[in-house]
């Protein structure tokens, strides 16, 4: 394993890893990571410790600490992941996959300046739905474990408040709960 390592300009870390939920994804300037099953997410904090969600990144997308200049800039693994190790001096052949990172945070950066806060809502479960979701009879069952203070969180607003909005999105039939995850109604 070592000499394919060494031969894909990887020799640390090995290339590929798995992670746990919950897990934090290695801090290595040099190296970028392919998700190959599971979900990331990356965040930053504010100075006074309230989380901001960056960007949700799935299988395909290339994630890694050379791709950001914000600091303190952390990547947590949101379901258990197996990731496939990218040296950052070969990420012009990651080229496809950089464009589409690009594209996918200027969508969530758009959804996040909407208004009002129940459109920032529905329009966030749409794309979460889009990209991490599988059909199902009445809709799209977003399988990703998101609380919704991870919601919130992501918004730039409170938990109560995601709460009380998602609560009107199901009473207006746009969203269902199955079993802990939600499904989004077709639109």
């Amino acid at each position: 394993m070592h000499q394919l390592n060494q031969l894909v300009g990887c020799a640390t870390p090995p290339l590929q890893q798995q992670f746990v939920r919950r897990a934090q994804l290695p801090e290595q300037g040099e190296v970028l990571w392919r998700i190959e099953s599971g979900v990331v997410c990356s965040m930053t904090w504010t100075d006074e410790g309230e989380l901001i969600c960056l960007g949700y990144w799935g299988v395909g997308d290339v994630v890694g600490h050379g791709l950001s200049r914000v600091r303190p800039y952390e990547l947590q693994c949101l379901t258990d992941v197996v990731i496939s190790c990218c040296p950052y001096t070969q990420r012009a052949q990651l080229t496809d996959a950089i464009i589409h990172q690009q594209q996918q945070t200027e969508e969530l950066l758009s959804i996040v300046h909407l208004n009002p806060l129940s459109c920032k809502l529905w329009q966030l479960l749409v794309w979460l739905s889009q990209k991490f979701g599988r059909d199902v009879e009445n809709g799209r069952l977003l399988a990703l474990p998101l609380t919704h203070q991870q919601l919130a969180q992501t918004l730039g607003t409170n938990r109560v408040t995601v709460t009380t909005i998602l609560q009107r999105l199901e009473a207006e039939g746009k969203i269902q709960r199955q079993q802990r995850r939600l499904v989004v109604a077709r639109h």
